[in-house]
C-alpha cells in the first residue's frame, strides 16, 4: 500500500510536468510581437536575410513541426539557441543559478529562522502585546508589494544614507587585492537585496506558524499534557511544535521551489545577475527559448518539491498517508 501510494505520487508529478510543457510552448507564442524584430535590430533588412534568420531558428516551420522539434530537444537535453545571447539555452540559465540560489537561499534561511520563532512567541503569548505586534508586522510585510519594498530599500540605505551597494553582485570596475576583500564586495551587495526579500518572507512565516500553532494548542492531547503536570515549555517543543511543522512543512518546501526561479522583481531593482534578471530581459527580448527553459526549471523544482513535501508527510504523519 504504501509503495503504490508513492508510485501514484511519481506518476501524478510527471503527469503535472508533461502538461506544463505543452502549455509552456504556446504559452509565449501568444505573446504580442515578432522575435526575428528582436534578433535582427534593423529595419533595413533584406527580406533574404530576415528568411534566413527565420530559418536558422526553425521560425519558419509551421507550428506543430516547432513542437515536435521542442519535444525531441527536451528528452536530448536540447532546449533550444537563445535569441539575444545566440548560446544553447541551458549555458545562459545555468550561469545565472548560483546567484539565484546564493541570494535566495539566504533569504529564506533568515525568513525561516526569525519567521518560525516571531510565530511561536507570538502563539505562545497570544493576546499579549507580543502577539498584537508580531501580528502587525506580519500583516503589513506580508502585503506589501515587492517592488515597493525594493524602492524603499534603495531610497533609505543607498541614496540617502549611502550606506550598501545597489546595483549588481560585485563593484564594477574593482580590482580586488585578495579573495576575502570580494567576498565582503560579495557580502556588502548581498545585504540589501536578502533582507527586502527576507522581510516579505518572514510575514507569511510568522502567520502561518502563529495560527497553526494555535489551533494545536487547542486540542486535547495538549490540556492532557499539561493535565499531567508537564511545563509549558515541555508540552511546547514536545507536543505542540511538531503538529505545527507540517504546514509549514508545505510552505517552506513549495517556497524553496520557486527559489530557482528568483525574484524578478527583487533581481531586477537591485540588478542582481540572476535567474529572475535573465527572465525579465528574456520577456522584453521575446527570447522565447529561455523564457522557456526558465518556466520549465521552475516547474519541475516545484512540482518535485511538492513530491518530497508529500513524502516527507508521510514519515512525520502517518495519518496523512491514505
Amino acid at each position: 500500500m504504501k509503495n503504490s501510494s508513492v508510485i501514484r505520487k511519481i506518476l501524478y508529478a510527471l503527469i503535472t510536468i508533461l502538461a506544463v510543457i505543452i502549455f509552456n510552448y504556446f504559452l509565449f507564442r501568444v505573446l504580442p510581437g515578432d522575435p526575428i524584430s528582436m534578433i535582427m535590430r534593423n529595419p533595413k533588412a533584406s527580406e533574404a536575410s530576415i528568411e534566413a534568420i527565420r530559418a536558422s531558428y526553425g521560425l519558419d516551420l509551421p507550428w506543430y513541426s516547432q513542437f515536435v522539434v521542442y519535444l525531441k530537444g527536451l528528452f536530448t537535453g536540447d532546449f533550444g539557441t537563445s535569441f539575444v545571447y545566440k548560446a544553447p539555452v541551458m549555458e545562459v540559465i545555468g550561469a545565472k543559478i548560483l546567484p539565484t540560489v546564493v541570494m535566495l537561499g539566504l533569504a529564506e534561511i533568515v525568513a525561516i529562522i526569525v519567521g518560525i520563532f516571531l510565530g511561536i512567541m507570538a502563539a505562545w503569548k497570544r493576546g499579549s502585546k507580543l502577539d498584537v505586534g508580531t501580528l502587525s508586522f506580519s500583516l503589513i510585510t506580508y502585503s506589501m508589494p515587492t517592488f515597493w519594498l525594493g524602492m524603499i530599500m534603495v531610497v533609505i540605505f543607498a541614496v540617502n544614507l549611502r550606506w550598501l551597494p545597489i546595483s549588481g553582485m560585485t563593484t564594477a570596475g574593482m580590482v580586488y587585492s585578495s579573495s576575502m576583500e570580494m567576498i565582503a564586495d560579495m557580502a556588502a551587495h548581498l545585504i540589501l537585496p536578502v533582507i527586502t526579500m527576507s522581510i516579505l518572507l518572514i510575514g507569511e512565516y510568522a502567520l502561518t506558524m502563529r495560527n497553526t500553532l494555535i489551533d494545536v494548542l487547542s486540542e486535547d492531547y495538549i490540556t492532557t499534557a499539561r493535565a499531567k503536570g508537564f511545563r509549558e515549555k515541555y508540552v511546547l517543543r514536545k507536543h505542540a511544535m511538531p503538529n505545527a511543522m507540517l504546514p509549514m512543512v508545505t510552505i517552506i518546501a513549495i517556497n524553496l521551489g520557486l527559489v530557482i526561479g528568483g525574484a524578478v522583481q527583487i533581481e531586477t531593482i537591485f540588478s542582481w545577475p540572476g535567474i529572475g534578471n535573465l527572465m525579465y530581459e528574456a520577456l522584453s527580448a521575446r527570447d522565447y527559448p529561455v523564457l522557456q527553459g526558465i518556466f520549465l526549471l521552475v516547474t519541475v523544482c516545484v512540482v518535485l518539491a511538492n513530491l518530497i513535501t508529500d513524502l516527507i508527510y508521510d514519515r512525520i504523519d502517518p495519518r496523512v498517508r491514505n
